[in-house]
């Protein structure tokens, strides 16, 4: 079997999990969209950010939330096919680890490649949101980029631990500072200078800016940027999880 084989069969194997837990991939969709009607119906009838409505303008943040949680906690994963064996029998097949890692991330980008694709839709539908090929694809890359980045750390967290306890308890220490300073809920203009500098190294901020820039025009630090932020952070989680998977022992 050769090393795209090996990939491809990692990466279709985690489709077909995803395609299987019916509950999951309904929940994935179901809990931003919850989120969208408490905080946009409520606050999007009365307030306005940038003259945009507040629901429109917190719909790429939910976006981007949807794929921070889907993509990191695609890490658990691995932590219960260890403790499965799954990941054992994966491992040692003759093919470098590399390409179970790559299948891996491979399969979580699909996942909210899926997801993504769900809520723009719903928003096109139901709340108005302008879609357009183009935008759709703007924002469908901007979703995959920040993907890549956060499904490699979540596969690095799982890697290294061993208790889909310890997990969720780590993940909560990373999941929420990263989606609150994030400017998902709010415009960050106007944040005290120690609040700007928080948002302005967390790498969610450059994800949600590139989709609200992509579906609505607004931008705050411009998609140039944005992506150049995103590649450095993806590649930075990619070659950690890739070395995690290289040293992860199976005992």
């Amino acid at each position: 079997m050769s090393s795209l084989e090996g990939v491809l069969a990692v990466w279709g194997r985690e489709f077909v999990v995803y395609t299987r837990e019916k509950e999951r991939a309904v929940s994935s969709v179901v809990t931003p969209l919850i989120w969208l009607l408490a905080f946009g119906a409520g606050l999007g009838a009365s307030v306005s950010v940038a003259g945009i409505n507040y629901q429109e303008f917190i719909f790429p943040g939910i976006i981007g939330m949807n794929v921070l949680f889907t993509s990191m906690f695609y890490g658990m994963y691995v932590v219960w096919d260890k403790k499965l064996d799954v990941l054992k029998e994966i491992l040692i097949a003759p093919q470098p680890r590399w390409v179970a890692f790559l299948g891996k991330v491979l399969g979580g980008l699909t996942i909210c490649a899926v997801q993504t694709t769900i809520l723009m839709i719903c928003g096109a539908l139901f709340m108005g949101i302008p879609l357009t090929p183009f935008s759709y694809l703007a924002a469908l890359a901007g979703s995959i980029l920040f993907g890549l980045g956060s499904a490699s750390l979540g596969l690095f967290i799982g890697a290294k631990l061993s208790s889909p306890d310890s997990f969720s308890l780590v993940m909560s220490f990373v999941m929420w500072p990263l989606f609150l300073t994030s400017g998902a809920l709010y415009t960050i203009d106007k944040l005290p200078v120690y609040l700007h500098a928080v948002v302005s190294v967390n790498p969610m901020a450059y994800g949600v800016d590139l989709m609200r820039g992509a579906l609505l025009g607004s931008w705050t630090f411009g998609w140039m940027l944005d992506v150049a932020v995103l590649l450095l952070f993806g590649a930075i989680c990619f070659w950690l999880g890739k070395s995690a998977f290289e040293k992860m022992s199976l005992g």
